[in-house]
């Protein structure tokens, strides 16, 4: 049986250029280069990314995240279909660190939003497959940087993995959303205080039917908890809000709340400080990710490490101690 053809390898020029034409296969090359962990592949991906970065920086990038359960991709899909018919282009991408412990992607099905991944001006992008959250992470914003020299204006990135990919889509994002459901009280006792300090908005989804007047007594104290936290953006009184994905009822509004907050950033010197400290923040990350890399791939790192584990796990040498001996034998 004849295989089937190989793929032509696209130049530099000719991903630049299909990129900036919003050609959406080229796009979707172009992530999968980013994405790919191949050293033949690392040059070739940073060059597209060179040339395109002074056409980055133009869409508001906006972070969703919340409590199980709380529908984050349905709300997600009524807040795109909006933007998109008011004319936004709207690119949605995912942080999913456990597909990394099931070698699938929960948040990776497309016909989770179905009906905005099939619309003209959306691009719907699974997680990435396989890697820790410091490459899953990696591989996102360099996605997010091609979606917007693709001319996406709004970003949208969700996080489905618990814990630090948070803090990983809050380094990304200029407005950082919290998704809740009815019953504050119970839900807040499984959730972090850390994810509540870095929400610029919290939004009670199904705020509809029977559960709405629930909704909007979880409102009432949810803003009592946040009066009493420290603001993440400076200036800015992080709120509580009630929205139903269901009916439609308060998606417009987390448009104006948005808005509202990018006005907020820009008036104050804000927008473009937070920008900058992200991304050094991302070179400093990318900085440790190589030398960390870098450190395991030495050959006298591959041999000696096994022996200097068993040390550890067997008490002969102190685990501070072992690593150490493993940093000295780098600089022989």
């Amino acid at each position: 049986m004849a295989q089937p053809p190989k793929r032509k390898q696209l130049t530099v020029d000719e991903y630049v250029k299909g990129v900036k034409e919003q050609n959406r296969a080229v796009l979707a090359r172009a992530i999968t280069l980013v994405e790919s962990n191949a050293k033949k592949h690392l040059k070739l991906a940073q060059d597209v990314l060179t040339e395109l970065m002074p056409h980055t920086g133009n869409s508001i990038r906006i972070g969703f995240s919340g409590v199980p359960g709380a529908g984050k991709s349905t709300l997600i899909e009524a807040f795109g279909m909006m933007l998109c018919e008011r004319g936004h282009k709207v690119a949605v991408l995912a942080v999913d660190p456990s597909s990394t412990l099931t070698g699938g992607s929960i948040l990776g099905d497309k016909t989770r939003m179905e009906q905005l991944s099939r619309h003209p001006n959306a691009y719907v992008r699974p997680s990435p497959a396989g890697g820790t959250l410091g490459g899953v992470a990696r591989k996102t914003r360099e996605t997010l940087l091609l979606c917007e020299a693709a001319g996406y204006d709004v970003i949208i990135v969700e996080t489905v993995g618990v814990g630090q990919s948070e803090v990983a889509v809050r380094s990304m994002v200029d407005f950082f959303l919290v998704l809740m459901l009815t019953g504050a009280g119970d839900e807040l006792q499984g959730m972090k205080k850390g994810i509540m300090e870095m929400a610029d908005a919290m939004f009670i989804n199904k705020a509809d039917g029977p559960n709405k007047q629930a909704a909007q007594q979880a409102r009432v104290e949810l803003n009592r908890m946040l009066h009493l936290l420290p603001p993440i953006t400076e200036g800015w009184a992080t709120k509580a809000y009630t929205v139903s994905a269901l009916t439609g009822e308060g998606v417009d509004h987390i448009w104006s709340v948005i808005k509202e907050h990018k006005e907020h950033m820009q008036e104050n010197d804000l927008f473009l400080k937070r920008r900058n400290e992200q991304a050094l923040r991302w070179f400093k990350d990318l900085i440790e990710e190589q030398v960390l890399a870098q450190f395991y791939e030495q050959e006298i790192i591959k041999s000696r490490l096994p022996e200097m584990q068993h040390q550890v796990l067997s008490g002969e040498a102190a685990a501070t101690k072992a690593a150490l001996e493993l940093l000295e034998m780098t600089k022989k």
